[in-house]
Formats: C-alpha cells, structure tokens, sequence
C-alpha cells in the first residue's frame, strides 16, 4: 500500500518541449522561422529547435530520422516519431489576434477556422506546409490559461 507522500505526484512545470515531425526539413524551417518568427536555437540534419516562448521548445524533426535510440557517453535518449496530421497551440496576446490573423493572410496561409471560446478566448487555425493542425490561441481558452 502506498502511504500518503507515494501516492502524491512531484510538481510538474509546464510543457518543456513539444515535436512535430515534417517531410522537407527546410521548408519546415521556413515556415517556423520566417512565416510565424520562432528564434531556431538548433539546426542539424535530423532536428531544428525552435524557441516557442515561455520557456518552451518546439521540436521539427525530419520524419523518420529519429526513430533508433540516440547513446552517447551523457547517456541515451529513446527514438520516437510522429505522422499524420498532429496538432499543436501557441499562445497569443488577446491584442496580438487580429495581426496574427493579417500575417497569415500575407503569407499565404489559408484558415482552416476560428474559435470563440466560451471564457472569452479566441483560437485561430491553420496547417504548416506538413498537413499539421497549428492553432493560435488568447488566454480565456482553458482554466489556467
């Protein structure tokens, strides 16, 4: 039986990292760093990071190429990979929605909807040249945000 201190969780602080998995890396790169202006902090063959704000880490990786564990002599990170259209959210200032929705527009980007959230928040949706449904969404979306 588990005493009371087992059957609590430690803290957890947020999402740290999310991955997106993509057929042509340099599009990919285009889109995030030029279409939507997420900073790249990492760019190898197999993997670009990306700095998504508040301290979280957007993830491309080349479809297929990370899937066999990565060992080193710092230790081992498990192989993993993605398809279909999977689907991430980043988030906006309420004042930001309106630019937001003009720059996708000038780049081409169609919408593929919008959202009035019932506690105020508004979502924007669209796809990234890989089929990947990507939202942008103003606080009053969730309880916590």
């Amino acid at each position: 039986m588990m005493t009371p201190s087992q059957d609590s969780a430690p803290p957890i602080g947020g999402v740290l990292e999310t991955a997106l998995y993509v057929e042509d890396m340099p599009r990919a790169v285009h889109f995030f760093a030029d279409v939507l202006g997420l900073p790249v902090m990492l760019r190898t063959d197999r993997l670009t990071a990306f700095d998504a704000g508040a301290s979280s880490v957007l993830l491309v990786f080349a479809r297929g190429a990370s899937q066999a564990d990565v060992t080193g002599e710092r230790g081992t990170v498990p192989g993993h990979d993605g398809a279909g259209p999977l689907h991430m959210a980043l988030r906006i200032s309420a004042d930001a929605y309106d630019g937001w929705k003009a720059r996708l527009e000038a780049h081409g980007v169609p919408l593929r909807g919008e959202m009035s959230w019932p506690a105020g928040g508004r979502s924007l949706y669209f796809e990234d040249p890989d089929g990947h449904v990507l939202e942008l969404a103003t606080p009053g979306l969730w309880a916590n945000y």
